[in-house]
């Protein structure tokens, strides 16, 4: 197994990181100026940012692993300026702003998925999401399956567990996306009741053709959801203009009646921002809950009594409010960034498709890249991976890896399975370094 050295800022982030906890504490009452901290204080922050230092670079632009970034500077200060009250929005209550923050970026977002008339909340987390969808799919049809690509995200298995849904798994094509043949075949034994569709798969980056999709559900009727927790923001450039993405999956969106996206993602959000929405309002009625001693204050349905869960932060939604409002959900306000990222893919695909003894896994449906060293057999690939990985981490650039199947690739199955390298590009900065990445792939030495 490849070994790599532990992670590290480069010194002056780490030196950053000290000075910006010295300047951060005084800040940090709403009631008072801060004086002179007490030094307890101090030498805790300052421990923490050595702590701190022990992080992969995730802001640079030579760090394409995984899904990690920093988040926009709006949702920064945002989500620091809310925390100073440290708001929950469980109910009015506890959220009188943040509450109604959240509903106006709520409904912005599900706006952009075309859904007009829904019911809508933030969640802390893509995951959490996806067990609101799934648990709701569950209540609706209690004996009915669930069934979800076999190049979905595992939690779609784990949380049917937890909910008590029966989930199947249905056959993905060599090109990462649901099988419709095979989708069909198992509606038509019936007994269905929701169908997952990926818009972004978190391996490959593929796109579930949701519209087609869409088409089986209302023939053999069953409810659709879709996850979008990673691809759903490049609904912004599903317009037909260049650089964009596939159309038809992102119009599909109004036909389902779920959908999962992650702010935190390419909404440029701290960690801890998810998103369900729901087509059909009249499901509030499966939320349906009281609580002896809050939501006093309004006779609005307050969002605990919309939601699974019960304290949440308020930061989160006035972080994302703000960030809507500098970097709006347009081709120029958002679509900007996406569009960058969407060129550093499309630029990277190419580049590796002309670089010998690479080849490309698939051609990039999103900001997600796949390749692997040019061999024959499975074992062979999944060795070279393992040293270009080692080498590239050795020069400063941080990549991925990422397990499929060996026959989908054409690969000689020695094993069933190979590994291959994964980039994600999902900072703007990418579009400027690929052709030098470019370069670098072509200096390594991977052996025979």
């Amino acid at each position: 197994m490849t070994v790599v050295s532990e992670p590290q800022l480069p010194p002056d982030q780490i030196a950053r990181l000290h000075r910006r906890g010295g300047e951060l504490l005084p800040l940090a009452s709403l009631t008072h100026d801060g004086g002179e901290p007490p030094a307890e204080w101090v030498e805790a922050l300052a421990a923490l940012a050595d702590r701190l230092g022990q992080s992969y670079p995730f802001a640079d632009a030579q760090y394409l692993g995984q899904m990690l970034k920093p988040p926009h500077p709006v949702a920064w200060a945002g989500y620091a300026m809310a925390m100073l009250l440290n708001s929950n929005n469980h109910a009015f209550d506890g959220g009188p702003a943040t509450a109604h923050l959240e509903r106006e970026a709520v409904d912005q977002i599900a706006r952009m998925l075309h859904q007009e008339t829904h019911l809508s909340h933030l969640t802390a987390s893509g995951t959490i999401a996806n067990l609101e969808a799934l648990w709701v799919a569950r209540s609706l049809h209690p004996e009915k399956v669930v069934l979800s690509s076999a190049q979905a995200h595992y939690t779609h298995a784990r949380i049917s567990e937890v909910v008590g849904a029966r989930h199947e798994t249905v056959p993905a094509t060599a090109h990462g996306t649901l099988d419709l043949a095979a989708l069909e075949e198992r509606l038509q034994q019936g007994g269905v009741g929701t169908v997952v569709a990926t818009l972004g798969s978190t391996g490959l980056g593929m796109l579930d053709p949701v519209d087609r999709i869409a088409d089986l559900c209302e023939e053999y009727d069953a409810r659709l959801h879709v996850d979008a927790a990673y691809g759903g923001f490049f609904a912004i450039l599903a317009d037909g203009n260049a650089p964009g993405v596939a159309r038809a999956p992102f119009d599909a969106l109004a036909r389902a009646d779920s959908i999962v996206i992650d702010p935190h993602k390419h909404g440029l959000q701290p960690y801890g921002c998810g998103c369900i929405v729901f087509r059909d309002p009249a499901i509030g009625h499966l939320y349906n809950h009281d609580s002896p001693y809050t939501y006093f204050t309004s006779d609005e349905l307050h969002p605990g009594e919309l939601s699974l869960e019960c304290s949440r932060s308020g930061a989160a939604a006035a972080a994302l409010w703000a960030t809507l409002r500098a970097v709006p959900l347009t081709r120029d306000g958002l679509g900007s960034h996406l569009a960058s990222t969407r060129s550093a893919a499309l630029a990277l695909a190419a580049q590796i498709r002309l670089l010998d003894g690479w080849t490309l896994v698939l051609e990039p449906d999103l900001d997600i890249v796949c390749w692997h060293p040019t061999r024959t057999t499975a074992s062979a690939v999944s060795v070279a991976t393992d040293i270009a990985f080692q080498q590239l981490a050795e020069r400063g650039w941080h990549v991925a890896k990422l397990v499929v199947s060996a026959t989908d690739l054409g690969l000689e199955a020695d094993q069933p399975t190979v590994t291959v390298l994964r980039s994600t590009l999902m900072k703007p900065e990418h579009a400027g370094i690929v052709d030098e990445f470019a370069d670098v792939l072509a200096t390594l030495t991977l052996g025979a």
